[in-house]
């Protein structure tokens, strides 16, 4: 049982790791804030329609060029953010 929750807490890290490296800081593009793939879609855009109550399928429309994952590595940034291990 013990193995079973260290791998689960390893492959974990490797789906947040994976998830904050489509999250890339350019400077120039859009003011060196955090980007989606470095796309010119923000970090903070995609928070901010969340917050206003979009759906993720109602992002996804709108915006084709994201996926579901470009979404939760979104939110996985803003977590990350309470440690400061998004900070790269």
């Amino acid at each position: 049982m013990l193995a079973h929750a260290i791998m689960v807490a390893v492959s974990g890290e490797d789906a947040v790791n994976s998830l904050l490296s489509r999250i890339s800081i350019t400077p120039g593009l859009r003011s060196g804030e955090p980007c989606i793939r470095d796309l010119r879609i923000t970090v903070w855009d995609v928070l901010r329609w969340l917050g206003t109550g979009a759906s993720h399928s109602q992002i996804l429309t709108d915006y084709p060029e994201l996926t579901e994952e470009d979404i939760l590595a979104a939110l996985q940034w803003a977590a990350a953010l309470k440690d400061h291990s998004a900070a790269r």
